[in-house]
């Protein structure tokens, strides 16, 4: 019976271009990953990178998709609007109140891909699946 068991488990969410849906988004990701030591840092990543994808594209939806393995957690925000802008970090003035998301989701992510398709944008970060030690994510440059 193992054979047909697997060990990766795949949740995908499509929410309207709409603020309020960010919100969504996160509680169904800490719904979804309350038993994982994780569940914080992904659900801010998918705020960040939700919120994102309302504010700087004209499509009509986006979607979180969150894929867990025993190693890891990756949380993958796909846009579905054209615009002229590309998701990319940026390191603004410190008065500056946007601009920041993307550099917050480097700090908490092991690794952070981001890809266009003339579409829209994917961005995909991936946590580990147990918690960092807290001396690691303080090393961590900003």
């Amino acid at each position: 019976m193992d054979e047909y068991t697997s060990t990766v488990r795949v949740w995908e969410l499509s929410c309207p271009r709409l603020l309020d849906e960010v919100g969504r988004a996160r509680r169904w990701t800490r719904d979804i990953l309350h038993d994982s030591p994780c569940a914080d840092d992904a659900a801010l990543i998918v705020t960040e990178l939700g919120a994102n994808a309302v504010t700087h594209t004209t499509g009509p939806a986006f979607r979180v998709t969150i894929t867990r393995t025993p190693e890891a957690v990756m949380l993958t925000v796909t846009d579905t609007g054209a615009t002229t802008t590309h998701p990319r970090i940026t390191h603004p003035h410190q008065d500056a109140t946007h601009g920041r998301g993307l550099a917050i989701v480097t700090v908490l992510a092991a690794a952070l891909e981001i890809h266009h398709d003339g579409h829209g944008h994917t961005v995909t970060a991936r946590l580990p699946a147990s918690a960092p030690q807290p001396a690691a994510r303080e090393a961590q440059p900003c």
